[in-house]
């Protein structure tokens, strides 16, 4: 496959292929796909079609990605990892813990980042990645039957020219914020090796993710707790408080003015200060 930009090779299958589907191993197939329209387009329509879990999807150039709220997710060929995962959780996690799904891929987003590119990366309460407080990943969990489809957008080699105008949080890349490294491949292996781990734990667990660690892993990386914040409620009320925790359901719990406990299980996050 010919390219032009030397900052931006592709990706190999085979190379991913044989490094992550291994006998023993947690993920069945890596499929990199030149263009697609979404990842989690594809990975749902796998589900559904009845493919086992570990399909990974990976898109060089996505033309119709999305965010929440369906917000749109854009990036130039190759410039960041784009990719979609199947998980099958299994009748061992009840339906109730796979809030912590989008939670979990966060901090094995954030471990990969951080080990990797030499960037010290943090979360935003639900689903983004931040570097230096601007927003260089988002995350997506869509369920489909018994399966869920948890969907990655990370910056990576994005110049500053090339980075998206946004209504909230300013975007930024690995490259615009001086990661040492921007070489997708170990990124991306490095991500899949700590999700692996991370899901098999909480799996394992039955989906406590006290018991298994992952809890106080996000409340570690997570920039969220302590900072002032406004939650635009679905429905359209809004919660202003501080942050104070994540509890063990992954809920944000703020404290009022009046000091009370509010606790959020879903809605955007604007860190105030």
């Amino acid at each position: 496959m010919g390219y032009t930009d030397l900052d931006r090779p592709p990706l190999s299958a085979r190379a991913l292929t044989r490094a992550l589907v291994v006998p023993g191993g947690f993920w069945s197939r890596v499929d990199v796909r030149a263009e697609t329209a979404s990842t989690n387009a594809d990975a749902t329509s796998a589900a559904v079609a009845g493919d086992p879990e570990g399909l990974v999807v990976v898109a060089e150039s996505q033309t119709a990605g999305r965010g929440r709220r369906d917000r749109q997710w854009v990036s130039p060929p190759r410039a960041g990892l784009t990719l979609s995962v199947l998980l099958r959780p299994g009748a061992s996690v009840p339906t109730s813990s796979y809030g912590w799904l989008p939670l979990l891929t966060g901090v094995a987003l954030a471990e990969a980042v951080t080990r990797v590119s030499g960037v010290e990366a943090a979360l935003k309460w639900p689903n983004d990645l931040l570097v230096a407080d601007r927003k260089c990943a988002g995350i997506l969990a869509e369920v489909s039957g018994d399966a869920v489809v948890i969907g990655v957008g990370l910056n990576v080699s994005t110049r500053a020219e090339e980075l998206p105008e946004t209504t909230g949080v300013p975007a930024t890349s690995l490259r615009v914020a001086g990661a040492a490294n921007t070489d997708r491949d170990p990124l991306l292996r490095a991500l899949l090796r700590g999700l692996e781990r991370w899901y098999g734990g909480w799996r394992d667990a039955g989906g406590d993710a006290e018991m298994c660690g992952l809890l106080a892993a996000y409340q570690r990386h997570c920039a969220t707790i302590g900072r002032q914040v406004r939650v635009l409620l679905p429905g359209g009320a809004e919660q202003t408080g501080e942050a104070v925790s994540v509890d063990s359901d992954g809920q944000l719990v703020l404290r009022t003015e009046e000091g009370a406990d509010f606790r959020v299980s879903a809605g955007d996050v604007v860190h105030v200060r």
